[in-house]
């Protein structure tokens, strides 16, 4: 028997699961595919408590629904780690390719803009980033990289090169969050297969 199909939507650094690529696919899923549940947890902004949170929920599902993951930036990374130890299929989009260069420039107080969950920023947490890092992808084919050119966060060519062996779509202009992704939940919902 099939098992059923369970969406988890990864947010970014100082994202929440109210983004509007979060709200895309809940949307899309409602309205057209209400047979997928739709994960979309907060994710904290501590390495640790992140990668526990997520194995909590796979561990929680992963006997009874087919899982495939949606990541953007920093949970775009997130995903790229699962993939590595569960072999889920992930779409990421604008990923964060070496997160832990970039949050270097973060270091001290953060405050979440959506949660306004006001935090302080460690080496020891770039470094709880860094032991998550996955150098070479298990196996390509299980990526799709959606990319805009003109994301100002992250440098694209980090992304197109790690996922050089994967599906790929990258856009000219645009910018870190994907302008114009409702273009997208249901080629994402047939490439993860759910």
């Amino acid at each position: 028997m099939m098992k059923p199909s369970l969406l988890l939507y990864i947010h970014g650094f100082n994202s929440s699961p109210q983004s509007l690529k979060a709200n895309v696919m809940k949307t899309f899923c409602e309205q057209s595919r209400p047979d997928i549940k739709v994960i979309t947890p907060q994710i904290s902004c501590f390495p640790e408590d992140a990668k526990q949170l997520l194995l909590d929920i796979v561990e929680q599902y992963k006997d009874d629904y087919q899982i495939g993951l949606v990541g953007s930036s920093l949970g775009g990374y997130m995903s790229t780690w699962l993939n590595s130890l569960y072999g889920f299929s992930a779409v990421v989009v604008n990923p964060a390719v070496r997160p832990y260069e970039l949050l270097q420039d973060y270091l001290g107080e953060q405050t979440n803009p959506y949660t306004n969950e006001t935090y302080t920023l460690q080496q020891k947490h770039v470094e709880q980033l860094r032991s998550l890092d996955v150098v070479t992808l298990t196996d390509p084919a299980d990526f799709w990289l959606l990319q805009q050119e003109g994301d100002e966060v992250l440098d694209y060519r980090q992304a197109v090169d790690k996922f050089s062996e994967s599906k790929q779509t990258v856009e000219k202009g645009g910018d870190h969050s994907f302008v114009g992704f409702d273009r997208y939940p249901e080629q994402i919902i047939n490439f993860l297969g759910l």
